[in-house]
């Protein structure tokens, strides 16, 4: 056993009072949305709900969060930097919330607690080399580590806000992605990480019954942002230093679909002349929707792809020298994701086998 019975329980019961708080504190979150205004009317028409619903739900996630990591992690000055670099985020996100501030005001508090978690440790020192044909399985970052520690950061914080279009989906992709890195940390005795990840796993949980469709509650740029910064930070502690063939190749898979989804994103945008912030219903899930599939059916396989993905990525970081198994998984996923957009590619060039509903349509604008 890698962790003593006291490391064991701590992680358990840093996942059950998470989800314990997170789970009783959704509902006050929810009333006090509705009176500060925290509510997301579907005015645009890459929204896909029918009718005004409170947000700022990821209110709830950080009290379960923050209280499961202050009980019962070894509060280090890596993990000072992320629960300070947490509140930032979260109050930024809560204003954001009730008054929709302007992108570069997001991006430049993004940048503060990405510096606030760098002057706290967390800064990567290392990258994997993707290709695996070097006789260097890894590369110092040197001069560039700082800057890309910042990219990584605000990337992953904006990579799970941009996927938090369809019902639970943005929630749940992160326990995935949380439950991938918990494993590999288990299995690399980073008992600490493992305590913060349970955390993390147990208030996305306690939220995630409001959240699934028909939400009741939206966790909003909150609890979005929220994620996307703890998932990134955490991922650098330094989980995978035993293992470095490894080494920051495992969070960029456990974190492949939020990541892929804000760099096509991006591309799409650039390559129109609209700006990277430029809101678009050109996501993933638009993209199933687009096809036919409800939300629930969206996010189902959405859930599964990032399933796969982290199935891969625990495989790789283990010992059991079996690759055929995971170029079988990575097979596997990318060819459910060519089947996807194969479909919505033969959907788009048969626009006469779309029926106009206009109904449906106002419903998920």
């Amino acid at each position: 056993m890698l962790f003593s019975t006291a490391v064991w329980i701590k992680i358990g019961l840093s996942a059950l009072i998470s989800f314990l708080i997170a789970l009783a504190t959704t509902p006050i979150v929810k009333m006090f949305a509705e009176q500060v205004g925290a509510i997301d009317v579907p005015s645009e028409a890459r929204r896909v709900h029918d009718h005004p619903i409170p947000r700022m739900g990821g209110l709830a996630i950080f009290f379960g969060f923050i209280i499961g990591v202050i009980l019962f992690a070894d509060i280090t000055n890596q993990v000072k930097g992320i629960l300070i670099g947490s509140i930032i985020i979260v109050v930024m996100g809560a204003i954001d919330d009730i008054m929709n501030l302007p992108p570069l005001v997001k991006l430049a508090v993004q940048i503060v607690a990405a510096a606030v978690a760098i002057y706290y440790g967390i800064v990567i020192h290392v990258v994997t080399n993707p290709t695996f044909l070097s006789a260097y399985a890894m590369f110092n970052t040197g001069k560039l580590a700082i800057p890309l520690t910042i990219l990584w950061i605000v990337g992953c914080t904006n990579a799970v806000n941009l996927i938090d279009g369809l019902d639970g989906l943005a929630c749940g992709v992160s326990v995935i992605s949380s439950l991938t890195m918990l494993a590999v940390a288990l299995m690399v005795a980073e008992g600490n990480v493992a305590i913060i990840l349970s955390a993390l796993v147990g208030g996305c949980l306690g939220f995630l019954p409001y959240n699934l469709n028909p939400a009741k509650l939206f966790m909003g740029d909150t609890g979005s942002q929220l994620l996307g910064y703890v998932l990134a930070t955490v991922s650098v502690m330094g989980m995978f230093k035993y293992y470095a063939i490894v080494t920051f190749v495992v969070p960029v898979l456990a974190l492949a679909i939020p990541l892929s989804d804000t760099a096509f994103a991006f591309i799409r945008r650039l390559m129109k002349g609209q700006s990277p912030f430029h809101a678009d219903r050109g996501h993933f899930h638009h993209r199933l929707l687009d096809m036919g599939l409800s939300q629930k059916q969206a996010v189902a396989i959405l859930y599964s792809i990032s399933a796969i993905i982290g199935l891969a990525a625990v495989v790789l970081a283990s010992n059991w020298g079996i690759l055929r198994v995971i170029l079988a998984i990575l097979a596997f996923a990318i060819a459910l994701s060519l089947w996807i957009f194969v479909l919505r590619w033969n959907h788009d060039q048969n626009p006469s086998s779309r029926e106009k509903d206009p109904d449906k349509e106002d419903s998920n604008e």
